[in-house]
């Protein structure tokens, strides 16, 4: 089948901060380059989401006078609170005792979907060319192995596989140079790493499960400009994660938990275990009273450096949470990412300006203080394998006494796919019923998320194996899916008294836990049709 094809400069795949920023800073550095981003939601910042206290720092870089260009970057913070939880109680850390690394006072609370889209108009000024709901599906090679371009998805295709009337097929867009810029555990990013061997030598990749809330609350509970983190109850001592409570501009509070996805427990619902967080009466007593207007879930890459994959191969780079750049103790990732952006910007001017190899990326990202930040935050995930209480008393010596440079570097021992044990050897967890006032079932969460799905279209969650999930991980595991998932894409369903595992794909908000969850690695996420997922709003 033939396909229309067009040929840019430099392609990038993803419109969030790490693809905008290269686009931007390519701009910058030669305003003749011919680039285009592929963005897969229906527009820019459709997909993004963060809960997101923003550091300023790659910003200012890249676009100094961004206050006077009315960047979406208002509240500043202006106090900040840390609180240990138990089942009723809650003991607050005194702020001036937590490492700088998670001290926000010269940070922003934003919306990460908003700045996306402000950097969008100031990249399409710059004269890059944006094509939203255009997924790139397939990566296109040369004949001597190197990144050639992307195809965009085909559409018009049914559940069959059979061309619809609308049928269109897909592009391919060419590039001199080819960034991977998808977020995290993009699907094409999964692949070059395993075709390019990027990972050599590296340590698992680690995740976690990341969930928000929009809540407008009563006016006397707002404090805008506070900074809140939690951890402990309703997670056990082994179980990583915590929460952030950032109160916005316009009465909002943003809400959401992190859950690592190294959790052991199959019977665990980080859906529920996040809704029973907000029943706490240290947090039930903010949002009382109150409306929740939005709801999201995405997953984050937390390894960090020891995990972090070769970023450049011939032809392409791979960038951003594509790649693993987030600091995990800072619970940020958008500075980083763009920082990661400016850089493969600064690499591929060299390469068409001096005939560099794209290798030289890597110079410029170990001489950067983006790969300073990451080396000093390196050995704090890994302590947490020990538990919550030592890896918070390990996190104070690395991060307080030793500044992050203690003379050794912790490993990740494990792949999150790898961590669940049998279910009949796990104890079961009762979650309540939501209330449907401060806690709320799974379908009434996606509805907010405007997620859809042309309904004819092949499925995007692949099984490598069909009868897996009920020959197999039904038995081990209580099949997992039905409960990490958080948008209730996955069922078990019994028909004439036989177990059937369900796909409901229309549900999806592509947050990738399934991909990275799964026991065996048999459900491989792939892109929908063009501009199917959700549509976030201010998220």
């Amino acid at each position: 089948m033939s396909r229309e094809s067009m040929e840019y400069d430099v392609v990038i795949v993803g419109g969030g901060p790490s693809g905008l920023s290269t686009a931007i800073k390519l701009k910058q550095l030669n305003s003749n380059l011919n680039i285009c981003i592929l963005e897969k939601a229906s527009e820019i910042g459709a997909h993004i989401l963060s809960g997101n206290v923003f550091e300023t720092r790659a910003l200012d870089e890249l676009i100094p006078n961004w206050r006077d260009l009315k960047a979406p970057i208002k509240t500043k913070v202006t106090k900040e609170k840390f609180l240990f939880l138990g089942k009723t109680k809650s003991l607050s850390w005194p702020t001036w005792l937590l490492p700088s690394v998670q001290k926000n006072h010269k940070n922003y609370i934003i919306s990460l979907a908003n700045l996306c889209r402000w950097l969008a108009e100031q990249a399409e000024a710059l004269g890059v060319e944006i094509f939203p709901g255009f997924p790139a599906s397939e990566i296109l090679y040369n004949d001597d192995g190197s990144v050639k371009g992307v195809a965009t998805q085909d559409m018009g295709i049914d559940k069959q596989g059979n061309k619809k009337d609308s049928f269109e097929p897909g592009i391919e867009l060419i590039g001199k140079v080819t960034v991977f810029a998808e977020g995290c555990r993009g699907h094409l990013g999964k692949e070059l790493i395993k075709k390019f061997n990027l990972d050599k030598d590296k340590n698992p990749q680690q995740y976690g499960i990341g969930f928000k809330e929009i809540w407008e609350i009563d006016e006397k509970n707002h404090e805008e400009g506070m900074v809140m983190h939690t951890a402990g109850w309703p997670l056990d001592n082994n179980t990583y994660g915590g929460s952030f409570i950032y109160h916005a501009e316009n009465k909002q509070v943003f809400l959401g938990y992190v859950i690592g996805l190294d959790y052991q427990n199959p019977h665990l619902s980080p859906f529920d275990e996040f809704q029973r967080f907000k029943t706490h009466p240290s947090i039930k007593k903010i949002i009382e009273g109150g409306k929740r207007i939005s709801y999201g879930a995405r997953a984050l890459i937390e390894g960090g450096i020891q995990s972090l994959p070769k970023m450049f191969m011939p032809g392409a780079l791979l960038i951003g949470c594509d790649a693993g750049t987030l600091n995990m103790p800072k619970i940020k990732g958008s500075h980083t990412a763009m920082k990661s952006g400016i850089i493969a910007a600064e690499t591929i001017n060299f390469h068409f300006e001096k005939g560099d190899e794209l290798s030289v990326y890597e110079k410029i990202f170990k001489e950067s203080w983006l790969y300073k930040e990451l080396y000093k935050a390196r050995n704090v995930k890994p302590s947490f394998s020990w538990g919550l209480i030592l890896g918070i008393i390990f996190t104070g010596i690395d991060q307080i006494l030793f500044r992050g440079k203690l003379p050794f570097t912790l490993k990740h021992k494990h792949a999150d796919h790898e961590t669940l044990k049998p279910a009949n050897k796990m104890p079961k967890i009762d979650y309540p019923k939501p209330d449907n006032v401060i806690t709320f079932d799974k379908t009434s969460s996606v509805y907010l998320t405007g997620t859809n799905h042309e309904d004819n279209q092949p499925v995007h969650l692949q099984l490598k194996d069909k009868d897996l999930p009920i020959n197999y991980t039904l038995e081990m595991y209580d099949e997992p899916a039905q409960r990490y998932c958080p948008a209730g894409v996955y069922e078990v369903q019994k028909e004439n008294d036989i177990n059937k595992f369900v796909i409901n794909a229309q549900n999806c908000i592509h947050c990738k836990t399934c991909d990275i969850k799964e026991p065996s690695q048999n459900i491989t996420w792939v892109t929908p049709e063009g501009g199917g997922g959700p549509k976030y709003g201010n998220m």
